[in-house]
């Protein structure tokens, strides 16, 4: 399991410097977590108060990622990293933008059950869109335990599940498609249905840009656009 040593600086401080700021990233990553949660929990409890809420936890995210990123130009400028050094602090800035994103999308989820708490829930209670966010719920929380760990291998395991999150999604579509030819009425509170499932598909492939990352950071290799396949095979690739 390849893994990155972030204690071998002569320098303590630049180790204490890079071990804070991952740590912040984490953090960050945690809060971005809560969101998803109360998002998911409002829209299956028809809970319009929580929904509207996640807005300030947005602002937070939003605090956060400006104040890591300005860390990371802080050490770039200061510390001028090279090698693995520069790899990290590469990975922890694109990590925060799709955390920062994935906090975007969560709100928008918090927007959409405050607005369907006030229609009538279905005999289900959004059982397909429940299954579809506790599956991305996992990829994220994985994502950043591989991010954590820098644990590559795992990163892959965790991008391997973003093909049955689309599944999922186009399963949920077709759905709710037929839904709306039958009762042309239902087309508002079906329709906000299927932005709530966009939402959780792309916060899917934000947590699987992040293990990208993460197999950058470990291994060297830039596997963006590559493809599963491709990000499995560079991994298992020993230098």
């Amino acid at each position: 399991m390849d893994k990155l040593n972030l204690t071998h600086h002569i320098s303590q401080k630049f180790n204490e410097e890079l071990e804070s700021i991952r740590n912040r990233v984490l953090a960050m990553g945690g809060l971005v977590e809560q969101q998803i949660a109360d998002a998911l929990r409002a829209l299956t409890e028809g809970d319009s108060e929580l929904g509207r809420s996640i807005e300030q936890q947005d602002y937070k995210v939003n605090q956060m990622e400006v104040a890591i990123d300005e860390e990371c130009s802080r050490i770039l400028a200061r510390r001028q990293p090279a090698a693995s050094d520069l790899r990290l602090i590469l990975a922890i800035i694109k990590t925060i933008t799709d955390l920062e994103r994935i906090g975007d999308e969560a709100e928008k989820i918090g927007r959409l059950a405050a607005r369907l708490a006030g229609a009538e829930r279905p005999n289900d209670r959004y059982v397909a869109l429940q299954h579809l966010g506790s599956h991305v719920q996992g990829m994220v929380h994985d994502a950043l335990d591989a991010f954590a760990r820098m644990d590559a291998e795992a990163a892959v395991q965790v991008a391997r599940e973003d093909a049955r999150v689309d599944d999922e999604y186009e399963a949920l579509s077709r759905q709710s498609i037929t839904f709306m030819m039958e009762d042309p009425h239902s087309i508002r509170q079906v329709l906000d249905v299927m932005w709530s499932a966009r939402a959780l598909e792309r916060i899917g492939d934000h947590a699987t840009n992040i293990c990208e990352y993460v197999v950058y950071l470990v291994q060297g290799k830039d596997v963006r656009h590559a493809g599963f396949e491709a990000m499995e095979r560079e991994v298992n690739e020993r230098p």
